[in-house]
């Protein structure tokens, strides 16, 4: 198997997985009944494989020769012990920041049209979705993800609603043109009475360069594609699965 691109870690880096939920188990009182079907290490690769390329559970219970039933009860089991053992993998938000170019933008996590939930619906991406903010550094590499908030919610806004305003407000951070009222430097607008200068050209080009690198890092978070590609599940559960997808790309990234 190509791990990697399967299962978004390598070799390693899965068995260093394992290897804590099996220590996080071990101080557990062992339950009776029945032996798992699967054994451990074929569980954290199954949820892997369910994080990384949002497949039905019906498919991975026929590749993995079980029932549906026994795949969501090993996904409800394993992803608590993956949020565990990752947590150590999401820095504090003043310690990722000092002494970088913060960079800022939001994304939707798009859930499907659901009944009950148009406040989900974001006018821009005409999708119903989860928004989250995602920070970067000027070369790319993830710093963090907000926790989620309505995705009918402007970017300005939610920067304030997911609590990142007043810790970014001391800090120097690039955003677009979403995030005007903040302390963030944006490009300038464009008015209907006059064009911008060149200097105001400049300006906006040096920020629409840097701001590249925050796209890039969206990129490679929804390489996991249970954010990319229309979550299925109950929507109470997806801040759960954001947390700990991020914390996932976080620590394949070596945070």
């Amino acid at each position: 198997m190509r791990y990697h691109s399967t299962l978004g870690l390598d070799r390693d880096e899965i068995t260093e997985l394992v290897v804590r939920v099996f220590q996080v188990l071990e101080g557990r009182p062992r339950g009776s009944g029945r032996p798992p079907t699967l054994g451990l290490y074929r569980q954290v690769v199954l949820v892997l494989l369910y994080l990384r390329q949002n497949v039905p559970q019906t498919v991975l219970a026929d590749l993995y020769g079980v029932s549906q039933p026994t795949v969501s009860r090993i996904y409800r089991a394993v992803m608590p012990l993956l949020d565990q053992v990752l947590c150590l993998h999401e820095p504090e938000l003043t310690s990722v920041f000092v002494n970088r170019d913060v960079l800022i933008d939001g994304t939707l996590v798009p859930t499907g049209n659901r009944a009950d939930s148009k406040h989900n619906y974001s006018s821009k991406r005409l999708r119903q979705g989860l928004n989250i903010q995602v920070a970067a550094a000027a070369d790319g590499t993830l710093l963090a993800v907000s926790p989620p908030v309505a995705g009918g919610r402007h970017d300005r806004r939610a920067i304030t609603e997911c609590g990142w305003e007043p810790v970014l407000d001391g800090f120097t951070w690039y955003a677009d043109a979403a995030y005007i009222g903040t302390t963030a430097t944006v490009p300038y607008k464009r008015s209907k009475y006059h064009d911008l200068t060149g200097y105001e050209q400049t300006v906006n080009k040096t920020i629409s360069t840097k701001r590249s690198a925050v796209e890039r890092a969206i990129g490679h978070l929804k390489n996991w594609k249970i954010l990319a590609t229309g979550y299925r599940g109950r929507l109470r559960e997806l801040p759960n699965i954001i947390r700990i997808t991020s914390r996932l790309e976080l620590y394949r990234l070596g945070w």
